[in-house]
Order: C-alpha cells, then sequence, then structure tokens
C-alpha cells in the first residue's frame, strides 16, 4: 500500500524548548488516520508542518510525495483543512463562503458552480445554499465546513476535532458524509479527536505523547497489548471497596465518576467470583470489558484522552 504522508525524523525546537522529537510515521492512501495525544504532546505542532503552516527544525515530511519544506505551494492544492474553530464568514451565505474558497485554491471558474452544487448536495445543505452562514445551526455550520474543505477535491482532509461540542446525533451524521467521501474519492483522512468512537472509525492510529510518538497500529492492535480485562462496578461504600481490593489483590483499581474498574491480569471470571462472595450485597452493575482505546490511552500516556 502506498503511503500518502510520510514523516522522517521528524523534530521541531523552539527557543525554550523541543516540541517535537525526532518523530517518524507514514500514513496509507485511503484511509482513516487517527493522530492522538494529550494537549501539549505536540500533535497540532506536527499537523500545522504537515499543512505547510509552520516549517520543521528538522527531518522529512513528504505529501503526497511533494516537500512540505520547499514544495509548499503543491502540498497545499491537495489537503483540505477543518479546523476545530469556526472560520466561516457568516455575514456570507454559504455560496459566497464556497465561491472565495475556490478561487483561493484556483478552480476552474467554469466548474464552481457545479463544484458547489455537489458539495453542497454531499451535506445535504442544498436548500440553504442562499441562506446567511449566521442563521445556520451548529451542526450545519460544520457540515459547511466540511464542504468548503472539499471544493479542491483535496488528496488528504485534515480534520482538528471536527465534531467537538455536536450532539450525537449530528457527529453521526458527519462521519456518514466523511465516510462516503472517503470511499467515492479515495481520499484520505488525517484525524485529531477527543472521542474514543471516533478514534475505533480509524484504519491506523499514532499516540504521540511529550513530542514523541510512544504508540502506532490498528485499534484493534493497540487495545491487544494490554493484558487483561477490566471490571467496572458500582458501590455503595466505594472507598471501603477500593481498600479491600488494594489490600487483598494484585490489581490496579480506579474511582471514576462513581463508577470502580479494575484491571484483571488473570482470568477475571476467579476475581469476579472471590469478590461477590464478600460485597455481594453493596455492589451493582457490574461488567467485565476488554480494554478500550480509551485504556489504551491512558496506559500510555496516564492522562485520559480528554485532558
Amino acid at each position: 500500500m502506498s503511503h500518502i504522508i510520510e514523516v522522517k525524523n521528524l523534530v521541531k525546537n523552539y527557543k525554550d524548548h523541543k516540541a517535537v522529537k525526532n518523530v517518524s510515521f507514514n500514513v496509507n492512501k485511503g484511509e482513516v488516520f487517527g493522530f492522538l495525544g494529550p494537549n501539549g504532546a505536540g500533535k497540532s505542532t506536527t499537523i500545522n508542518i504537515l499543512c505547510t503552516i509552520i516549517s520543521l527544525s528538522k527531518g522529512e515530511v513528504y505529501l503526497d510525495g511533494k516537500d512540505v519544506l520547499t514544495e509548499q505551494d503543491e502540498v497545499r492544492k491537495k489537503i483540505g483543512i477543518i479546523f476545530q474553530e469556526r472560520t466561516l464568514d457568516e455575514r456570507l451565505t454559504a455560496r459566497e463562503n464556497l465561491l472565495i474558497h475556490a478561487r483561493l485554491y484556483d478552480v476552474k471558474e467554469n466548474e464552481i458552480e457545479s463544484r458547489i452544487d455537489e458539495v453542497l448536495e454531499i451535506v445535504e445543505l442544498s436548500d440553504r445554499k442562499n441562506d446567511f452562514v449566521s442563521s445556520y445551526s451548529g451542526g450545519m455550520k460544520r457540515r459547511l465546513e466540511i464542504a468548503r474543505g472539499l471544493m479542491h477535491y483535496p488528496k488528504v482532509l485534515f480534520l482538528d476535532e471536527p465534531t467537538t461540542g455536536l450532539d450525537p446525533q449530528t457527529r453521526s451524521h458527519i462521519w456518514k458524509y466523511l465516510l462516503r467521501l472517503k470511499k467515492e474519492h479515495d481520499m484520505t483522512i488525517f484525524l485529531t479527536t477527543h472521542y474514543m468512537d471516533e478514534a475505533e472509525i480509524c484504519d491506523n492510529i499514532a499516540i504521540i505523547d511529550e513530542g514523541e510518538i510512544v504508540a502506532k497500529g490498528t485499534p484493534i492492535e493497540l487495545k491487544e497489548k494490554l493484558a487483561y480485562n477490566v471490571v467496572k462496578f458500582k458501590s455503595d461504600n466505594s472507598e471501603e471497596t477500593i481498600k479491600y481490593i488494594r489490600d487483598n489483590y494484585p490489581y490496579e483499581v480506579f474511582n471514576k465518576n462513581d463508577e470502580i474498574s479494575v484491571k484483571v491480569t488473570d482470568l477475571p471470571t476467579d476475581f469476579v467470583t472471590s469478590f461477590i462472595r464478600r460485597y455481594k450485597d453493596n455492589i451493582y452493575h457490574l461488567e467485565i470489558n476488554r480494554p478500550t482505546l480509551d485504556d489504551v490511552f491512558m496506559n500510555i500516556t496516564g492522562h485520559n484522552i480528554r485532558d
């Protein structure tokens, strides 16, 4: 499988610190690639280098064979960017926003109107084409930003937390559009997100922490690296229950949002059976789960994905 993004020994230095430390990874053509990390880990710096917004200090980065340092104009023609912060001009209509973007990216004049109609149909905003963006809901504005990012048919679409702050139904609709576009146009999606259900969609993931890549693989591969099950339950007396587990079992135990989680490194049924004998009248909502990407992220970085 060919690589549409190649990052080799990437370094970015600032006066007071090194933001990215010898980072290397590849992104396959046509995949959804997740780039995860806690705040301040180097995510934004790396993405800004890939998008030619800032320059690298050392290393090599290629996007569709073009050097992001020496062939910036060519790289910019191949990418679309949807930032976390909205960048639409709300004083203009949807059509006017898309028209400006098309001209900035040198879309042929005789193709602009048909392209506008096409992308608005994709995100189901055709009937609001001539309405001012100020009248749109938050979900509609995000869909319009996706349409704008597609106006020049990018090879790679960069999504920086594209659904933050949206309700679950709107998030689901947006991903329906994105995955359809990926399939129909063989487009590559480079994603940062704080939602683990979105990370599960990814074909491959890289996790960055303190400027270094600390894990790479498919979601399944990353979860399989954690050799434990997670037993979760609620208790009428959380403090006493946690103390008992820590005193009597060699397992890590956490309390998050009044739900106790125990990392069981051997057969979870053995732990559950012996534990229930003592606490059967004080625990409820018990379940046994394999590790999630949230667990992977916490185990590798020591942070919650939303930290």
